[in-house]
């Protein structure tokens, strides 16, 4: 229940690719799928998780790409090939 008053509020469900360098190698990349219902465009949730990354984890970041979709949205008309009798 407590994630559907989220979404009425128009959060979004975010997924973020962070690419960082590994800290024993750093020529090397790796990715880390974060994923978080946010506000967009600004994005106050994964902007606090990417400043702790910054200050708490060694990996550097490299990029973060972010997607973002709506959950509720307004539906869309179906039409089926039946009809039903009810008696």
């Amino acid at each position: 229940m407590a994630n559907l008053i989220v979404q009425l509020h128009d959060y979004r469900l975010t997924t973020a690719q962070i690419i960082y360098h590994l800290p024993d190698h750093p020529a090397l990349l790796q990715s880390y799928i974060w994923q978080e219902y946010d506000i967009a465009p600004k994005f106050p949730t994964l902007f606090r998780f990417l400043n702790f990354w910054t200050k708490e984890i060694e990996g550097k970041l490299h990029s973060v790409t972010v997607g973002s979709k709506e959950i509720i949205t307004p539906s869309d008309p179906r039409f089926f090939d039946i009809e039903l009798t009810v008696q």
